[in-house]
C-alpha cells in the first residue's frame, strides 16, 4: 500500500476554527501543515471538498494490543469480577504475543482510530520484553512494531514508553504476568533512547515518558525518570480504582493524586490518566496545575472503575482529553457521549458538562477533548498551535449531516448530532498531515490490515 498523495487544499462549506464556525473556508496545505486559511473563499480547481470540517482529535491513552482482547473477557467467574480479575486475563493474552502479533493488532486499532476522527494517538507502551521477560536483540523491538503500525496506517504517534518496576506500592516484587513490562532505571534509560530512534523516521512523532503508576514506580525511580525526560509529555495512571486509592493511603498516608501533587512538579506537560477517584481538593489543585485529566469513559465503564469527576473538574478550570485505553470499542464520539451521559446518570440532570459554556454540549465536549488531547500529547509549538490554524499539522476530518436543511440551524446542531445522534451524521474523510487516509469512512489500508489482524487473532485465541 502506498502513502496517499498530499492534498494541496481543502474547501469546506463550514469549518470549526479556534474562534468558532466559519463559512466557505479554504485551507491551503504544504509540507503536512496548514499554510493558509481563507474565510469567505471560493473553491479552486483541484481542491478536495468537505461539508463540515473539524480538527482531528488526540487519543490520549491507548494500549493498542488490547484491541485483540475485545469480547474475550465478558464471562463472569465464580468470584467477584473487576479490574483486577480482568488484569489477570490480560496478562495471559500478553504472554502469547509475538512482535508480529503486536504490530498486526496495533495497526488494526490505528485504522479504526483514524476512521473515527482520532489523528494522533498516545501509545502507553509497556510490553517491552519477550514472554520470559528477556530483552529482545533490540531492546526497543516492540516500540519499533508500534512505529511500524503507525507508519502503515498514517496516524500520528506520541510514543510513551512505560517504566514498570514493582507489583504494588512499597516495592512489592512483580508477578510472573508482569515479566514483559519490567525494567530498572538504567535499562529504561537505554530503552527510552532506543525508542526515540525507533520513531525517528515518522513525521512529527513525539516521545514522552510514562511512569506506569505509583504502585509500579517508587518515589526515587520517579525522580530519575523525570530527569531522563526533562521535556515532553509525562503520563501516569492515577486513581483508577478504589483499591488503588486505599493501597496508596496505606503505603504513604496520601491518595494517589494528592501524593503526585505534593511530591512531583505536576504541570501542563502531565496527563493523569483516569483520575477517577479524587476529592474536591484534589480536583481543584489538579485543575490549577494545568495537567490534563485523561478520561477513558468506555474502558472505565467496561472495567467497572467508576465515573470520572468531569463536571467539577471543568468547573474548577481543568482541561481533559479522551482516550480509548483498552480499545474494547474505538469511537471518539462514543467516548464523548459516554462521558456526558455518565455525568447525567450520576447527577440526574441533562447537559451537565456545558453548565459553564455558551455553546452546546457537543461543542463543549469536542473543544475540551481537542485542546486537552493536543496538550497531553505534546502537540503545538511555542504558542501551542493545534487545530485548524496556520502552522499546525493538517490533521482534520469532515462530517456530513443527514438532517434536513433548516434556515438558521447553527452548526453546533450538526456537531451535537454527530456525538449524540449516531446514524444522523457520519464521518466522510480524514486527513492526517495533509494526506487523505480515510475516504467515505473507509481507511485506504483497511482490508489489508484487517486480514492480517484476523489471522493473528485466529492463532492467538485458538
Amino acid at each position: 500500500m502506498g502513502v496517499p498523495a498530499e492534498t494541496r487544499a481543502i474547501f469546506c462549506e463550514s469549518a470549526l476554527l479556534p474562534d468558532g464556525w466559519a463559512r466557505d473556508v479554504r485551507l491551503g496545505i504544504a509540507g503536512g501543515c496548514f499554510t493558509s486559511i481563507e474565510r469567505g473563499a471560493s473553491p479552486q480547481s483541484g481542491d478536495q471538498r468537505a461539508a463540515m470540517l473539524l480538527p482531528g482529535l488526540g487519543n490520549v491513552h491507548s494500549h493498542g494490543f488490547q484491541r485483540g482482547m475485545a469480547g474475550l473477557t465478558e464471562y463472569r467467574g465464580p468470584e467477584a469480577d473487576n479490574f483486577w480479575s480482568w488484569r489477570e486475563l490480560m496478562y495471559r493474552f500478553v504472554g502469547r504475543m509475538t512482535p508480529d502479533d503486536l504490530e498486526a493488532i496495533t495497526a488494526q486499532a490505528y485504522v479504526e482510530m483514524l476512521e473515527c476522527g482520532f489523528t494522533r494517538v498516545g501509545e502507553f507502551h509497556y510490553v517491552h520484553h519477550d514472554p520470559a521477560g528477556k530483552a529482545y536483540a533490540s531492546c526497543a523491538e516492540m516500540a519499533l512494531r508500534v512505529a511500524a503500525a503507525a507508519a502503515s496506517t498514517g496516524i500520528a504517534l506520541t510514543l510513551l514508553p512505560v517504566f514498570y518496576a514493582h507489583g504494588n506500592f512499597g516495592g512489592v516484587a512483580p508477578t510472573a504476568g508482569q515479566a514483559r513490562f519490567i525494567n530498572d532505571v538504567d535499562g529504561f534509560a537505554r530503552l527510552l533512547e532506543a525508542s526515540r530512534a525507533a520513531v525517528a523516521n515518522l513525521p512529527d512523532a513525539i516521545v514522552g515518558v510514562a511512569p506506569h503508576s505509583l504502585r509500579a514506580v517508587g518515589p526515587e525511580e520517579l525522580k530519575s525518570l523525570l530527569a531522563l525526560a526533562p521535556t515532553g509529555p509525562v503520563h501516569i495512571h492515577a486513581a483508577e480504582q478504589t483499591k488503588e486509592v486505599d493501597d496508596c493511603i496505606a503505603w504513604s498516608g496520601a491518595r494517589p493524586v494528592q501524593w503526585l501533587l505534593e511530591n512531583s512538579a505536576v504541570d501542563a506537560r502531565w496527563c493523569l490518566v483516569h483520575a477517577t477517584h479524587m476529592t474536591a481538593d484534589e480536583i481543584s489543585r489538579l485543575a490549577r496545575s494545568g495537567a490534563v485529566a485523561g478520561f477513558c469513559p468506555l474502558t472505565e465503564a467496561n472495567l467497572g472503575d467508576g465515573i470520572a469527576p468531569a463536571a467539577p473538574f471543568i468547573a474548577a478550570g481543568g482541561t481533559f482529553g479522551i482516550g480509548t485505553d483498552s480499545n474494547v470499542l474505538i469511537s471518539a464520539r462514543e467516548e464523548l457521549r459516554s462521558l456526558e451521559y455518565s455525568q447525567r446518570l450520576r447527577d440526574r440532570a441533562r447537559n451537565v458538562l456545558a453548565a459553564q459554556s455558551a455553546h452546546s454540549t457537543g461543542r463543549t465536549l469536542f473543544a475540551h477533548a481537542q485542546r486537552g488531547g493536543a496538550r497531553a500529547l505534546g502537540v503545538g509549538g511555542a504558542r501551542g498551535e493545534s487545530g485548524l490554524v496556520v502552522g499546525a499539522a493538517a490533521d482534520c476530518f469532515s462530517i456530513r449531516s443527514e438532517l434536513p436543511p433548516m434556515p438558521g440551524r447553527p452548526d453546533d446542531v450538526s456537531l451535537d448530532s454527530f456525538i449524540f445522534g449516531a446514524g444522523t451524521t457520519h464521518i466522510e474523510d480524514v486527513w492526517r498531515a495533509g494526506r487523505r487516509w480515510v475516504e467515505q469512512g473507509v481507511h485506504c489500508a483497511r482490508e489489508a490490515v484487517k486480514r492480517r489482524y484476523q489471522a493473528t487473532l485466529a492463532r492467538l485465541v485458538s
